[in-house]
């Protein structure tokens, strides 16, 4: 005789176990607390390690009562289930005082060695935008900050694999002790990805540092190296060569206007690496570094270059002029150039010629992203040259500046094109373009 009193039990008391944990990756801190309280079975999969592998905790410089619950929760989780954890990011989020600062060190201090006691699974560690070199930052605050997180490298530098410390803005010696932490133990590190962009302070010529050099010659499997061109140096190249050749696939360098870039850096030790690391590609991303002659001294010839990006942040020069960059200069990478961003204020010059011969001869060319201004007929004779298979272009992102306050007749001839090239953009591009006022 059944048990009138039994209650029923639904579907979900038989969902397997990796059902439920899959439901359960979805579900915020929150969620997964209250869901936890159902049954013993429920609560066993809150405790999966496979939901803790990866955080993000932010801090917050002017937090609302939800922003602080959030993160409260965060930080509670990660200690609490930190011996699982797998991939970490920290994020700073308007950082506005020398309080917040130094409640912010000593949050992460006491983080970061009960991480360093309890975690031998971590390989990916982000904390970008630290910016160190405010004056929000009290030098024994920041002192005592970067001592702790060189402990804290050292003792993951065994199995982490990837670090980004993006817009550290630190001093020469700083960001060589916190790099020098992921080779203590070994005198060499195996770490494969590293993102240093920013990472040291505005106008370090750190391309002329011994020190620099004998740090960077203890990594030994780099696959990717972000960095900025001040970092630049035949003595680099020649390191990268000796030591990572074997695993390299591909340098991200910015050269922003503020950084260092008149080093002397020779095209054979560009052409030795490239030699010796056959699956290089290289990205450039220049900001306000436009002129010919800079450009013509950091882009040489044997640089195996995939990406480059051109941007003069709504600056205007009237002695500066873009053309002989895409006539002379970038043709040189026609066989290898498979990405192209430009953005430009080029009011006192117009490119649509120049611009289209060179994505014509770039025969590997994917993505193109253009702000500049330029005629609405340029994106007309471009897309009938991608339908005459003239390109291989699969992303067309262009926003076309005009002068003129209205541009509705601009507007309703970009409509005009689009549906003369429907079928062609629909089924093979990756394509949005507008009209943009610069008044």
């Amino acid at each position: 005789m059944e048990d009138d009193n039994e209650p029923e039990q639904t579907s979900w008391a038989h969902l397997p176990d990796v059902c439920l944990r899959h439901v359960f990756h979805w579900l915020d801190d929150r969620d997964r607390s209250r869901a936890a309280l159902v049954c013993k079975k429920w609560s066993w999969a809150m405790h999966s390690g496979s939901l803790w592998r990866r955080r993000t905790i932010t801090f917050y410089g002017r937090p609302s009562r939800a922003r602080t619950l959030e993160f409260q929760s965060a930080l509670w989780y990660v200690k609490k289930f930190g011996k699982y954890l797998e991939h970490l990011e920290i994020k700073l989020s308007n950082p506005y005082n020398t309080a917040f600062t130094q409640k912010f060190q000593e949050t992460m201090r006491g983080l970061l060695s009960h991480l360093g006691k309890c975690n031998s699974r971590l390989v990916s560690l982000c904390i970008k935008y630290l910016e160190l070199d405010r004056l929000i930052w009290k030098n024994a605050v920041r002192a005592q900050f970067i001592k702790n997180l060189a402990n804290f490298l050292r003792r993951m530098s065994k199995q982490l694999d990837y670090l980004n410390l993006k817009g550290a803005r630190v001093t020469l010696e700083e960001g060589c002790e916190l790099l020098n932490s992921l080779s203590c133990l070994t005198n060499r590190s195996f770490i494969s990805e590293i993102n240093i962009e920013d990472f040291f302070s505005l106008h370090l010529p750190v391309y002329s540092s011994t020190l620099f050099h004998q740090t960077m010659g203890k990594f030994h499997s780099l696959v990717i190296l972000t960095f900025n061109y001040n970092c630049i140096s035949d003595e680099l190249l020649n390191i990268l060569q000796e030591h990572s050749a074997h695993s390299l696939c591909t340098l991200n360098i910015k050269c922003h206007i503020h950084d260092p870039h008149g080093q002397v850096v020779w095209g054979t030790s560009w052409a030795n690496l490239a030699q010796r690391a056959p699956r290089l590609n290289v990205n450039f991303s220049f900001e306000r570094v436009m002129k010919h002659n800079h450009l013509a001294r950091i882009l040489l010839v044997e640089i195996p270059l995939r990406s480059i990006s051109l941007r003069s942040c709504y600056f205007s020069d009237p002695d500066w002029t873009i053309r002989p960059t895409l006539t002379n200069l970038l043709p040189a990478y026609c066989h290898v150039l498979q990405k192209l961003t430009l953005e430009l204020n080029n009011d006192h010059e117009v490119l649509d010629d120049e611009l289209l011969q060179l994505i014509l001869s770039c025969k590997r060319l994917l993505f193109l992203k253009v702000w500049a201004f330029l005629s609405v007929t340029f994106m007309e004779r471009l897309l009938q040259n991608r339908a005459e298979k003239k390109c291989i272009l699969t992303t067309i992102k262009v926003r076309i500046y005009t002068a003129r306050q209205e541009s509705s007749e601009e507007d309703q001839l970009l409509c005009d094109i689009y549906r003369k090239f429907k079928y062609l953009i629909d089924s093979e591009l990756n394509y949005f373009v507008i009209t943009y006022p610069m008044v």
